[in-house]
């Protein structure tokens, strides 16, 4: 059942209408078929011609009024009042079997209120990109929107070449951001505030519902800061670097949200950098804690006046959560990473063996996701070679993977559920950022989409062998490596 979305039962503030921009030729590219089953949708229906046209937004869906979100954001640490959904059109809400709301949204969808002179559209790289990589979030098991389809419009798009046009159809559970909230905290508008703060604990933190009104702002900055905390080191966990965390691209909802020059890190190395817009490394991998701790201060400021009628207590209070945050990172992000050797805080000298072996993986400049996958296999206890040692490439390697393996003896939890978690802790593939580029470029020159839907494959499962598409685990050669990611606007 298609219904309007949340915003128009809430406040006309949050949005402006937009007009449909029909495309010339929709076409259906991908479908994401388990997706639409999992949200009770009509996969039959969405194939249809009528489907088509409203997936692409040349007809509006029953019961519907698109509209534009707005929105502000801190983008590289510079605020921007207005920014607002510029090429995206959230078509409305939809109940799945559970009962639970999601949103709808075309990216790509054409020109709004808030496009600031740009076209409003997308092209086909860049939609197949969030696809690709949203479902391989899903298979991690880390919070995240999701990709309903990719469409094309039969029509090009301009940006440095021609390229072809596409539309994104993106299912998240909210799409409300750290910058809606400071889009209305620059407007001094409380009672918007207010109104969105209900909201947002209405939809994802219906557990903060019985919090008296006075307290619940500082509530809600709490528990999403927690939540951006393990969000944060879940990424940290499979290498990604989201590469835009502007306060804009921040979901409340705690879903990774905007994957335009995302990528995952190859060599291991804390300053890692591949979006070309990040030139001073704000966003670099190791430090995407901080920029999720600064979003949230971010958001404590917007929700100020909710916090306290006095500043300063506002201010000690808000501080507080900040400081709390500071500490939950650290142990989500060191809980994530021992995971990936099989250990946990609570096991003596734990972290000094992950502090080591990330310092040799450093200094090796060792692939990271192929290293934590060799020390899964590796089991002699004489430290003899084994596809780890060789990844390192130190004579301390050796001496390291025998006390390694003396912690794992010394652990609690027994060899099997060792095995197991570090498992579930160490995909065999990730998205590699060659293999996306080597995907897209076929998808985009030839038309081809089976590299796309080889990648696709691997990542539903990205824990088991996949015997006929092994090579997409390996590590690009030094030819192959992406130094660079572009956020396709």
């Amino acid at each position: 059942m298609w219904t309007n979305n949340r915003y128009h039962e809430v406040s006309d503030r949050f949005f402006q209408p937009v007009e449909l921009s029909p495309v010339v030729a929709p076409q259906l590219v991908l479908l994401n078929e388990s997706l639409a089953r999992d949200l009770g949708l009509d996969i039959g229906w969405l194939r249809s011609d009528e489907g088509v046209a409203c997936l692409a937004g040349n007809t509006v869906l029953p019961g519907t009024r698109p509209v534009a979100l707005a929105y502000a954001g801190h983008q590289f640490g510079r605020f921007v009042p207005v920014l607002g959904d510029g090429r995206a059109l959230l078509l409305g809400e939809a109940t799945d079997s559970r009962g639970a709301r999601f949103e709808i949204q075309l990216k790509g969808s054409g020109r709004t209120p808030f496009s600031r002179g740009g076209d409003g559209r997308a092209a086909l790289g860049p939609m197949l990109r969030e696809y690709v990589v949203s479902e391989a979030m899903q298979a991690f098991g880390i919070p995240t929107t999701r990709s309903l389809a990719v469409l094309t419009t039969g029509e090009p798009v301009y940006r440095e070449t021609v390229m072809p046009g596409a539309i994104l159809v993106r299912v998240a559970e909210s799409h409300v951001r750290v910058g809606t909230f400071q889009y209305f905290a620059a407007r001094g508008d409380v009672d918007a505030l207010r109104l969105l703060v209900e909201d947002v604990v209405r939809r994802s933190y219906p557990h903060l519902a019985s919090v008296p009104p006075a307290e619940q702002a500082l509530a809600l900055l709490d528990a999403a800061s927690t939540r951006h905390a393990y969000l944060v080191a879940a990424w940290t966990g499979v290498g990604f670097l989201h590469g835009v965390m502007n306060t804009d691209n921040v979901a409340l909802s705690g879903e990774t949200l905007d994957y335009g020059p995302c990528a995952f890190i190859d060599s291991y190395d804390p300053a890692a950098v591949f979006s070309s817009i990040d030139t001073g490394g704000r966003y670099a991998y190791g430090n995407q804690p901080h920029m999720a701790a600064w979003a949230m201060a971010r958001l404590a400021e917007a929700l100020r006046p909710l916090i306290a009628d006095d500043k300063a207590v506002a201010d000690t209070a808000a501080q507080g959560v900040v400081d709390r945050m500071a500490a939950t990172s650290r142990l989500a992000q060191e809980t994530v990473m021992l995971r990936k050797i099989g250990l946990t805080p609570k096991d003596p000298g734990a972290q000094i063996l992950l502090s080591r072996l990330l310092g040799m993986m450093a200094e090796a400049h060792s692939d990271f996701t192929t290293t934590f996958t060799a020390l899964g296999e590796a089991n002699a206890a004489d430290g003899t070679d084994t596809p780890f040692l060789a990844q390192l490439e130190r004579k301390e390697a050796s001496a390291w993977l025998g006390e390694w393996q003396t912690a794992l003896r010394g652990s609690e939890a027994g060899a099997s559920d060792i095995r197991a978690t570090m498992r579930q802790a160490n995909p065999l593939f990730i998205p590699r950022n060659h293999r996306i580029e080597q995907a897209l470029e076929a998808a985009v020159q030839d038309g081809s989409l089976d590299r796309v839907e080889n990648l696709l494959e691997v990542l539903r499962a990205p824990f088991d062998p996949h015997p006929r598409l092994m090579h997409l685990a390996l590590p690009p050669e030094p030819h192959e490596r992406v130094l660079q990611t572009f956020c396709g606007t």
